[in-house]
């Protein structure tokens, strides 16, 4: 073989193994792009689900439909109040009642109440004392928020006793919250609370209340509530 064949046959085994060595970082290079391009989605998958709880509903708000008990039918909120208005003869006088404004507690506030408290004052022979906590809720004039924000302030209720209105950080009448403010029905002013608000005493008159009464069963009257001129603005 002479010296110019075999310079020829080395040349072209020198560029037969560069281009093998050439190819075979280019193949690892390959696959090493992938992981990359696969991770994208695992990460738009998994923040999705985190979001979601960001945007969960929170409980509807009271919307004004008509007078006072229909607003309340309406919302859905407030079905113990509502028994118990029916229960003492009130229905009637929260509908038609004008000026009024009602502390309403939800369903969420009677249940909250110590164990056997609402079983116990809704009991035939405590329709009078049931009749008390519900009006203690009632004030015969219209009280806007507007009038105790930033401020604090008595009204009296139906029931007799005061309410204490505090109108700071979170507006307040007694220790409830108010959770709902202004909801103006047609007869008055609606409030929601979240908390049953008692009177003083209220529990132990309904606790001493005797089952063989004479008037155990008697329907009670409903108060008789003064129509009020509504209050001047200051």
């Amino acid at each position: 073989m002479t010296l110019k064949s075999i310079l020829t046959t080395t040349a072209a085994l020198a560029l037969i193994a560069g281009a093998a060595q050439a190819q075979t970082p280019a193949a690892k290079a390959a696959p090493a792009k992938t992981p990359p391009a696969a991770s994208a989605p695992a990460k738009a998958a998994a923040t999705t689900p985190a979001e979601t709880p960001a945007a969960v509903s929170t409980t509807p708000k009271v919307a004004a439909a008509g007078d006072i008990v229909a607003t309340a039918q309406a919302s859905g909120q407030f079905t113990t109040f509502l028994k118990a208005a029916e229960a003492t003869n009130l229905t009637g006088l929260l509908k038609t009642t004008p000026n009024l404004t009602v502390f309403a507690p939800t369903d969420a506030a009677f249940a909250a109440l110590p164990a056997g408290e609402l079983d116990k004052l809704m009991l035939p022979e405590n329709k009078a004392q049931l009749q008390k906590v519900l009006i203690y809720h009632v004030i015969n004039a219209k009280v806007p928020s507007s009038e105790f924000k930033g401020a604090s302030r008595k009204a009296a209720t139906v029931a007799g006793p005061s309410v204490e209105l505090t109108g700071g950080a979170t507006l307040k009448v007694n220790d409830a919250d108010i959770v709902q403010a202004d909801v103006m029905a047609s007869n008055g002013i609606l409030h929601v609370v979240d908390k049953v608000l008692l009177p003083p005493g209220a529990m132990a008159a309904a606790a001493s209340a005797q089952p063989a009464s004479a008037t155990a069963g008697t329907p009670t009257t409903a108060p008789a509530i003064q129509v009020m001129p509504k209050p001047q603005q200051k």
